[in-house]
């Protein structure tokens, strides 16, 4: 459950006017894995710091986590002493390493940022994609020895990297 100070009337005011005039950030990263493309944490911070600073309005993101998973809390603050914290986003690194948690923070830190801002830092497509009827899968058994290509291993690397396994 999110947390938040006794009263919220300023801060909700001062959010409600920088959504007023927030835009969201551009996708100009390529991601690989999906064929698609991204706001970078550092474009979405670049968009709303300034806006954030005219109605009064700060960030704090810590991470913190145990070695296997990463913990992004994010703290939105006003200047008459208000906040919103966020719920806790866990996330488990890729790999367990420096570059895998920092990657993974980096992450975290984007969507936390984007979701207590009310901001959109991805394709929206009006739901067009969740409205689609399902495709019906192709079930016509592969001849035997016939391998999957190339791109169909990577497609399952990345789903399997994305669930976490």
């Amino acid at each position: 459950m999110m947390n938040k100070s006794e009263s919220i009337k300023n801060i909700a005011k001062a959010l409600a006017a920088f959504q007023s005039e927030v835009k969201n950030p551009a996708n100009t990263a390529d991601n690989p894995y999906f064929k698609s493309k991204y706001a970078p944490l550092q474009d979405i911070l670049k968009e709303v710091r300034p806006l954030l600073s005219k109605h009064g309005l700060s960030l704090l993101q810590t991470p913190s986590g145990d070695g296997e998973k990463i913990i992004i809390t994010t703290l939105l603050m006003h200047e008459s002493g208000e906040w919103i914290e966020s719920c806790p986003l866990v996330l488990k690194a890729d790999k367990p390493t420096a570059q895998g948690a920092g990657s993974c923070i980096t992450y975290g830190r984007r969507y936390s940022l984007s979701a207590i801002l009310g901001i959109s830092s991805e394709d929206d497509d009006d739901g067009n994609h969740a409205s689609q009827p399902a495709k019906t899968p192709n079930t016509t058994p592969r001849p035997k020895g016939e391998k999957i290509s190339e791109p169909q291993v990577n497609k399952i690397h990345a789903l399997l990297k994305e669930v976490g396994i």
